[in-house]
């Protein structure tokens, strides 16, 4: 069977599961528990069609396990904030309030069930062009893997310095100026855990563009292909998911504007200066 089909079929019983659960549980969060874990399950069905099917697998298999290990780190980070305890996203509360039942529930169905469970789909797909050109592993395959576990461990110790700022946070009673992490990689990026997410799909999406380039495709077709939509997606849905985030944030802490002001919102930046010490 063709294993695109196979994925597309997952992905609409991943799809209907999350609408009936969220209307029976009025928790909209499901797509967000399934999130680290199925793009793994896509990207494995494409390498097991190419080991089946006795072709040259190495970089599909590389490219699954590097999907695995980013899956297992999400899930981690996910599990230990309590997102598997029944805990919905709070700015999905916020958007239930700002909006009547009916225009909610068009939201949940339309963009948090359809759009996001369409959205892990096109991020898998360099496995696809992968799959189709079965050619052998390079050393542009390695060298985009290395940035890719590169990438990971940036997520790893953006997320656990975050993890940490809030322990210590909540050991000091609620209260830790200015409220909001400032230190290490957040010194340098306001979301450093969103910038090395989106860049971890960049990598693999380059990898499946090394497959295609590699069997001959040119810079149109092969470096850039149809499955960039995925990569250039997430990066949308990232940006507008951190101005939304920081709206949040902006309202409950006085000094987040300034932070705003001195650091990248994303992409790792020297932080810049502030008009008094331009001036001094």
């Amino acid at each position: 069977m063709d294993p695109l089909l196979v994925v597309i079929g997952i992905a609409a019983a991943v799809s209907l599961f999350c609408w009936v659960a969220s209307i029976i549980t009025k928790d909209t969060s499901w797509v967000d528990r399934l999130w680290s874990i199925v793009p793994a399950v896509y990207v494995w069905v494409f390498a097991v069609a190419a080991l089946v099917a006795g072709e040259d697998a190495t970089r599909l298999v590389v490219m699954a396990v590097l999907v695995t290990a980013w899956g297992a780190r999400l899930t981690f980070n996910f599990a230990r904030k309590g997102g598997y305890t029944g805990m919905e996203d709070y700015r999905w509360a916020i958007l239930r309030a700002r909006m009547s039942p009916a225009q909610f529930q068009l939201f949940n169905v339309f963009f948090i069930v359809l759009y996001q469970n369409a959205l892990l789909v096109l991020i898998s797909l360099p496995a696809l062009i992968a799959w189709q050109n079965p050619t052998p592993f390079t050393g542009w395959d390695a060298a985009f893997a290395a940035l890719f576990v590169l990438f990971l461990a940036g997520e790893f110790i953006a997320d656990q310095q975050q993890w940490d700022f809030h322990k210590a946070k909540q050991a000091a009673g609620g209260t830790l100026e200015p409220g909001f992490l400032t230190t290490g990689l957040w010194r340098y990026s306001r979301h450093p855990n969103f910038f090395f997410e989106q860049a971890q799909w960049w990598a693999f999406y380059a990898l499946g563009a090394t497959a295609a380039v590699t069997a001959g495709a040119g810079l149109w077709g092969g470096a850039f292909n149809w499955t960039i939509i995925g990569a250039a997606l997430l990066t949308v849905l990232f940006i507008g998911s951190t101005v939304f985030t920081e709206s949040i944030s902006a309202s409950k802490y006085p000094e987040y504007t300034q932070y705003q002001r001195t650091t990248s919102m994303l992409v790792p930046l020297p932080p810049r200066q502030r008009p008094a010490e331009a001036n001094a």
